[in-house]
């Protein structure tokens, strides 16, 4: 089994914003200011309108750019030939997981206990997304890596900038932020968020 490692240009600066429900336009909007505030990366979810026309648009615009919400070999095939680097789940589906690693796409299946976490991790996942992460807060990193060591985890649900800091120092290796940095309808604000989050995540 071999497994495809999360791209570092994805990891280095710690922050994965989700942009769940947006159409293409407003994905570009929120891209855009994401990168003038140092945020290169954006998960496009799967279930937003016109998803992989705003993974194909995003990339074209220099964003690296990765599919989330992905809930099926097809969608996992959509999102690729669209342009994303990498892949975000939920939950396991193991089905999806082969058909990346076949192919040496990262993967990032969603788990929440031990048992899942192995079992993914097993399967060829580049990294495993702890979600949904508010439930139990950045101490379940710290369980998870006693027995795991340095499997690469990015806890995802309820994240903002004045938490990010400690599921990075409990041992995640980047934080995936959703509506709270991406959502807001004044850009001026996913500014202000986005270099809060930044400045809270950097070393």
């Amino acid at each position: 089994m071999s497994r495809t490692a999360m791209p570092g240009n994805v990891l280095s600066a710690r922050v994965i914003p989700v942009l769940r429900g947006l159409d293409t336009d407003r994905v570009l909007e929120v891209a855009a200011v994401l990168r003038r505030n140092g945020i290169d990366v954006a998960e496009i979810t799967m279930e937003s309108p016109n998803a992989a026309a705003s993974i194909e648009a995003a990339a074209g615009e220099g964003v690296i750019a990765g599919a989330g919400t992905v809930m099926s070999v097809a969608e996992a095939e959509a999102a690729v030939a669209a342009g994303a680097v990498f892949l975000v789940s939920p939950h396991t589906d193991f089905e999806i997981v082969r058909w990346a690693v076949d192919r040496h796409v990262p993967m990032v299946p969603g788990a929440f206990t031990p048992s899942e976490v192995a079992a993914v991790w097993s399967a060829g996942a580049a990294a495993v997304k702890i979600f949904p992460a508010s439930i139990v807060g950045p101490g379940i990193l710290k369980a998870i890596r006693g027995p795991f060591g340095d499997l690469p985890l990015i806890p995802t649900g309820g994240i903002t900038a004045d938490n990010a800091r400690s599921y990075l120092d409990a041992g995640a290796v980047a934080v995936g932020v959703g509506g709270w940095l991406t959502n807001h309808a004044d850009l001026e604000v996913v500014a202000e968020r986005a270099r809060a989050t930044v400045e809270a995540c950097t070393p």
